[in-house]
């Protein structure tokens, strides 16, 4: 579960990096729309760099399977939902806008391993 807490710090810092990028870098460049879409972005990557540090940290009392499925859900979900709002928002390629509801689905799969490791196991 060590990974799952790397993943969950590289991820705290490029949300964070990301987010200031975004509100400095990107300001006039993006319109109004898109740079909300980059914030959810930024927003959701942030949310699930949390959900990785709380898998690993419950994995280290209790190493069962559902918890490590959960991480890596929630990791690919990361990769998926905001990696493809953050190129959609640079380049208003639908494309990568169709590939976001896929990462929320790996959001909700997580969610849903992570709560039932925890009612099953602690």
């Amino acid at each position: 579960m060590k990974l799952f807490l790397v993943l969950g710090a590289l991820n705290g810092f490029l949300a964070v990096a990301l987010g200031a990028f975004g509100a400095h870098g990107l300001e006039g460049r993006l319109s109004e729309k898109m740079l909300s879409t980059w914030d959810k972005a930024v927003t959701y990557q942030m949310f699930h760099t949390m959900a990785l540090f709380v898998t690993a940290l419950v994995a280290m009392k209790v190493n069962q399977g559902p918890l490590q499925s959960a991480g890596w859900f929630f990791f690919i979900g990361i990769l998926l939902f905001s990696g493809s709002l953050y190129i959609y928002s640079t380049t208003s390629v639908k494309l990568f806008a169709m590939i976001t509801p896929l990462g929320g689905v790996s959001f909700l799969i997580g969610w849903i391993l992570l709560g039932y490791a925890m009612i099953k196991y602690l």
